[in-house]
């Protein structure tokens, strides 16, 4: 693997063009777990037992993933989104989409919060690769670097991961009949036109060229994150009545493109118990100001919005807030 995991500006037109939307595919099992734990048992037993990796991540503050799901506590999800094979790639690769579920029960409510994956960072057990950017966590050290990394610069715990290949987008949105969006501005790209409040009905295809432009947006990555938010939420409506999702081809093939530390118990014990937190769904996203350095493009996440963000987490997770470092 290159040292140098910091991508340089030349290169950052190729990277951009990976999916970012990949915790759609998370709301998708949420929502549709529970017929598929009626109806398709064995299949999707077999399908978590493809899935699964061990990301050796330690018990969290509010204690381990066992213990939360057992008591149906808050629980917090780091997801993320990879290119891995997406062009016929098959090395690790970088997280290009980096966000944190927060589920809780009992207030019957998800929050979701993106993270800016061009945020320096120092990686707590890599510092020889020090600083690098956020994305590069997960590429030197697994999901256990970066949630070590979040918990060292926003001081919140996380219980449990998902990391998706952004191959398997397209597939979901075309199982469940495509979604209808209302565009928030006008554009073409990729062959297709987009006009601003024309509510549209898109293909796994069309929605993932509307997710995907970033240049033509006068927010950039910003304006791409509140564009991918809109199809989760077009997803998640649509998922809900979806029969689709029970087809045995499409578990299987969903979990090729999946992987989680969670167990089919556990799944089964987010469709008995967290379900209903779905309906209602908050999101952000950490806010900064980008700079170069050495050539290289970062985001400037102030100590300020770090606390914002912590303060949001801690908070939907029913934890007391605490100072970030």
């Amino acid at each position: 693997m290159n040292n140098d995991l910091n991508t340089r500006v030349g290169k950052r037109r190729k990277k951009n063009k990976f999916w970012k939307i990949f915790w759609t595919v998370i709301a998708v099992i949420v929502v549709g777990l529970g017929g598929v734990v009626a109806y398709e048992y064995n299949n999707l037993k077999n399908a978590a037992n493809t899935a699964y990796r061990s990301g050796g991540l330690s018990d969290a503050e509010n204690g381990s993933k066992s213990s939360v799901l057992n008591n149906s506590k808050p629980i917090a999800i780091l997801l993320m989104g990879t290119d891995t094979g997406a062009l016929g790639r098959t090395y690790k690769g970088r997280t290009d989409s980096i966000m944190v579920a927060v589920l809780n029960p009992k207030t019957k409510k998800t929050t979701l919060v993106s993270f800016e994956r061009d945020m320096q960072v120092n990686l707590p057990d890599y510092p020889e690769y020090s600083p690098s950017k956020l994305n590069a966590a997960y590429a030197y050290g697994n999901a256990k670097e970066l949630a070590k990394v979040l918990k060292k610069y926003f001081n919140i715990p996380i219980n449990a991961y998902v990391l998706i290949n952004m191959g398997g987008l397209k597939t979901i949105i075309n199982k469940v009949g495509g979604v209808d969006i209302t565009p928030n501005l006008s554009f073409t790209y990729e062959g297709y036109t987009f006009t601003k409040g024309e509510k549209t009905h898109m293909d796994g295809a069309k929605a993932l060229a509307y997710s995907r432009m970033r240049y033509d947006d006068p927010e950039g990555d910003y304006g791409r994150q509140k564009r991918q938010r809109q199809i989760l939420a077009a997803l998640m409506k649509k998922a809900e009545n979806a029969t689709t999702l029970l087809n045995t081809s499409f578990i299987s093939s969903l979990s090729k493109q999946v992987q989680t530390d969670m167990t089919f118990s556990d799944m089964t014990s987010l469709a008995k118990n967290y379900l209903a937190a779905t309906k209602n769904l908050e999101s952000d996203y950490t806010h900064g100001t980008g700079y170069m350095e050495d050539g290289v493009s970062y985001q400037n996440i102030s100590t300020a919005e770090r606390q914002r963000i912590s303060n949001l987490i801690r908070k939907a997770m029913g934890l007391k807030t605490k100072k970030v470092g």
